[in-house]
């Protein structure tokens, strides 16, 4: 006897031809399991965090360009917003004399943050065809994969620099509340607007704009307060921390901030997915 799902519960199923919401629910939390979207969202959150330290790397390594013998531009970026970034705005801020540019660590932190980027990206291609369902024979090449990587890494990294910037302009001191809610809205708006391009060029399965947005914008939504509160969290954390302690911190911090989004983006996929179905309708005796 096969064994009964938690979604054909009677209690579960009365809720659910009550409630087309909590049907929805339902179904995208069953496709999460059945699509495997948990491994596939660790397994992009893993090689994200490869690329994250080589690309610290080369921020160092250009922020070391930009501030030799410039004391003046020194300290104007020392009060911006590079101030929050995790790690490079603690050291700006404590030893900015140390930041220095080499043209070795520049290519070296850039072509290892493109492997696991695109690794990511790979990753990021397996888990939007699992939850399109899209059988493995129509899946594409091996190039074709790589290239489709390049063009992520493009779209999430412009995207992810830009909100970066934009949210952490929230946490700044003097800034009106006024600009800091415009602020939050020009982050959801960019990350919606890469949520929707990641969705439609990295799945194999064609899907129209209007079909992804659901997901691509609630997924942009909470990238936004996630970008908002992480800035807050991870930047609080590293100033009241010990050296060593706000090291680890930091690392866990990363990965845990990873993880949560690539689960969002792929809880915004399966989103996409259970949308079109219809409502559930029990079998009639």
């Amino acid at each position: 006897m096969a064994k009964q799902q938690w979604t054909e519960h009677p209690r579960v199923i009365a809720i659910r031809t009550r409630s087309g919401a909590v049907d929805l629910v339902v179904r995208a939390a069953d496709n999460y399991r059945l699509h495997r979207t948990g491994r596939n969202a660790t397994l992009v959150a893993h090689f994200g965090f490869l690329s994250v330290f080589p690309l610290f790397l080369v921020l160092t390594t250009v922020l070391g360009f930009v501030l030799q013998n410039h004391p003046d531009l020194q300290d104007s970026i020392i009060d911006s917003a590079f101030s929050q970034i995790p790690i490079i705005g603690q050291q700006l801020g404590t030893a900015p004399g140390e930041l220095e540019g080499s043209t070795f660590a520049f290519v070296f932190g850039l072509l290892l943050a493109l492997w696991a980027g695109m690794k990511a990206f790979n990753a990021l291609q397996i888990a939007l065809d699992d939850i399109a369902e899209v059988p493995r024979d129509e899946r594409p090449t091996l190039v074709r994969v790589r290239i489709r990587s390049l063009l992520g890494i493009g779209i999430v990294g412009a995207s992810q620099i830009g909100t970066a910037v934009l949210t952490s302009f929230v946490g700044v001191g003097g800034v009106a509340g006024e600009f800091k809610f415009l602020f939050v809205v020009a982050a959801i708006v960019v990350n919606s607007a890469a949520l929707i391009a990641t969705f439609r060029w990295l799945c194999v399965r064609e899907q129209s704009w209007r079909q992804l947005a659901p997901g691509a914008i609630t997924a942009g939504f909470l990238f936004a307060g996630l970008q908002v509160a992480g800035t807050a969290i991870v930047g609080r954390a590293i100033a009241n921390a010990s050296a060593v302690y706000g090291t680890f911190a930091t690392v866990i911090g990363l990965i845990t901030w990873l993880g949560l989004h690539s689960m969002v983006a792929l809880l915004g996929a399966e989103l996409n997915h259970a949308l079109p179905a219809r409502r559930y309708r029990p079998p009639e005796a």
